[in-house]
């Protein structure tokens, strides 16, 4: 028989149990939670197993805890998949695996705040460290299905565990725990069933308990019914909650959640949620994502992505169905005609539940919009049948009518509860009259955007703008198209109509016009005197097929090959700058000195719009010749 062996934590696993004992919890009861979900899952791993494989067989799941005050001592215990020696070691001595880096580095960008912490410890699943918490000492002995060998493992939470060979009658795991002296309370059976009633009562297999003195008398502490198989009226909000930090390994209540029940040609029912906090991977579209998969109440798949496209990668849920087969796999799921009516069901329950926030709590949709509301723009550009549902739900940075404006009072009249965010629908209610289309602007950042030139004219006009800047935007705009049959009208572009008339507008070219394509040469398609500006003295605009800067940044960062793409320059005839700029031309049109003022016009350009420099230095050197010109002036006068 193998030896005792005694083997190192990671150094990762020593600071993060650190923090969970110390800096974690304040509400140290949710450790049972976590331990009987993990039981749960065990016999819900065993059960699936069981459809292809007969030596997984199970007659029923059963989850055993037995206080016991004497000894001091809490044993939680279960007849599920069980784990091998390797597994042991592997699950129990580290953490979350692959992830373990990844952990401790947000783990220092999160410091000591307890709030990113508790978020930390959902998302990378170490819910088993939670039982240090009461523990001064865990045992766990576990024997794998198809094996006669257990083992025990046996940790204090310091710096090391053990491993040893261990007798059990059959499959599954045994945890015990010695209690620290300060919470013996969770070896009495009172409180026992107290936290299993409030914590666990949608556990879908029974939660025994078992007290010492009445060995005899096992009591059922839960309903021991699928929470997604009852009646939502006979379901509290606690119980919906603890079901999903269960399902989620969130520490978290969500922020919102949708019960629901589907019959006819297809039965199924499920719970789908939203979460608070977004997890750090959530932007990356190859994410793992999906519902967990039920058929007739056995576990079928952790995360089945066929029910729940990308654009919704952040809900968490459950699907139960009546009508797949027990024996279901991703390539049988791919193509059922069944799957792909649960799918529709469940993405328009989504969107229900979404829509429900938006209506009946704005501020909490807010929270929501921030922190996914970037991944559900993405259902525009995958799913453009959604588009008129998404559309509605869609929130936008906007400029607003000055104070000043005759337009402010309208702006107030037709203010929407969300902050500084508004609806497409809002926009709409506060247009111009004779306004043609929705005007928007995109780019990298709201302080870029609020200050563009390209806004100028609009806002002084009090014209609203829509200010984007999600990556996905460009993407988006491009399924949809308008919205109230109002285009949408990008005031980058070079065929933007202001509605003015031909003797409103400057000239297209002039001699200054036709001087700066000579200086600029290669630089720009062409310059034009612009009607857009109201107080910069130059802007650069994007040509019909051409793409915008933020997007060229966007694909050089990502190294793919970006056509290029050779901008408009537009000038603003009565600009102090340009207006002196036109009679040194008068002067002298051949004026090195014109030249670099002229290269300078094109760099300022550049730089209000954020773009990246061609060659920053040589940009430093035109601006110190011109400096170096100035205070020679300055000191001759």
């Amino acid at each position: 028989m193998a030896e005792k062996k005694s083997l190192e934590f990671q150094a990762d696993v020593s600071k993060v149990l650190h923090l969970v004992v110390h800096s974690l919890y304040t509400k140290k009861e949710i450790f049972l939670r976590e331990l009987i979900s993990n039981a749960a899952d065990a016999i819900d791993k065993r059960r699936f197993r069981a459809l292809t494989d007969p030596t997984f067989a199970l007659e029923a799941g059963r989850i055993v805890l037995t206080p016991n005050e004497k000894e001091g001592t809490l044993t939680i215990s279960d007849n599920g998949i069980g784990m091998t020696e390797e597994e042991l070691t592997s699950h129990l001595g580290t953490i979350a695996r692959s992830g373990t880096r990844e952990f401790t580095e947000n783990l220092k960008k999160a410091g000591e705040n307890s709030g990113d912490l508790t978020q930390l410890i959902g998302q990378f699943g170490v819910g088993f460290y939670s039982a240090f918490l009461v523990a001064e000492q865990v045992e766990v002995t576990s024997r794998a299905v198809g094996h006669d060998q257990a083992y025990r493992w046996t940790s204090d939470a310091r710096t090391s565990f053990t491993i040893e060979p261990a007798e059990r009658d059959e499959p599954g795991t045994t945890i015990v725990l010695k209690l620290k002296e300060d919470e013996k309370e969770y070896a009495k059976p009172w409180r026992v069933r107290e936290v299993v009633r409030h914590h666990s009562d949608y556990i879908g297999h029974p939660v025994e308990l078992i007290d010492p003195e009445k060995p005899d008398e096992p009591e059922i502490l839960n309903q021991a019914k699928a929470l997604w198989q009852r009646n939502p009226k006979e379901v509290t909000k606690e119980q919906y909650e603890e079901f999903y930090k269960h399902l989620a390994h969130d520490w978290e209540a969500p922020l919102a959640y949708r019960h629901f029940k589907i019959e006819g040609n297809q039965e199924f029912a499920g719970i789908v949620y939203l979460p608070k906090n977004a997890r750090a991977d959530l932007l990356d579209p190859r994410t793992k994502h999906g519902v967990r998969l039920h058929v007739r109440r056995v576990l079928a798949m952790e995360s089945s992505e066929e029910l729940l496209p990308s654009w919704l990668r952040f809900v968490r849920g459950v699907v139960d169905s009546e009508d797949l087969p027990l024996n279901v796999s991703r390539e049988t799921l791919q193509d059922s005609r069944i799957v792909r009516i649960m799918r529709k069901q469940v993405v328009s329950n989504v969107l229900t539940m979404i829509e429900e926030l938006k209506k009946e709590r704005p501020e909490e949709y807010v929270t929501f919009w921030t922190k996914f509301g970037a991944i559900l723009k993405e259902g525009l550009y995958f799913e453009p049948e959604l588009k008129e549902r998404l559309s509605e739900l869609c929130l936008f940075a906007h400029t607003l009518p000055s104070t000043e404006s005759s337009d402010a009072e309208k702006a107030r009249e037709n203010a929407e509860p969300f902050g500084e965010w508004t609806t497409l629908a809002g926009y709409v209610s506060r247009m111009k009259e004779g306004q043609k289309g929705i005007y928007y602007i995109e780019g990298t950042s709201l302080a870029l955007l609020r200050q563009s030139p390209h806004l100028e004219k609009l806002v002084k006009s009090g014209h609203e703008v829509l200010l984007l800047t999600d990556n996905v935007d460009s993407f988006a705009l491009e399924k949809l198209t308008d919205y109230a049959d109002k285009p949408f009208i990008n005031v980058t572009s070079a065929d933007l109509d202001l509605g003015e008339s031909d003797a409103e507008k400057p000239e297209p070219t002039d001699a200054l016009t036709e001087k700066l394509q000579t200086v600029l040469g290669s630089k720009v398609q062409s310059v034009r005197n612009s009607s857009r500006l109201a107080e910069s003295p130059a802007c650069l605009v994007t040509p019909e097929g051409g793409l915008p800067p933020h997007m060229v940044a966007m694909f050089k960062a990502q190294n793919l090959t970006v056509p290029e793409t050779k901008r408009i320059l537009e000038i603003n005839p009565d600009h102090p700058i340009i207006q002196n700029l036109r009679k040194m031309q008068l002067l002298n049109s051949d004026s090195p000195e014109l030249a670099r003022y002229m290269e300078l016009l094109y760099d300022q350009a550049l730089l209000a719009e954020g773009a990246e420099l061609e060659s920053p230095a040589q940009v430093a050197r035109r601006i110190g010749s011109l400096l170096e010109d100035l205070s020679s002036r300055a000191i001759r006068d």
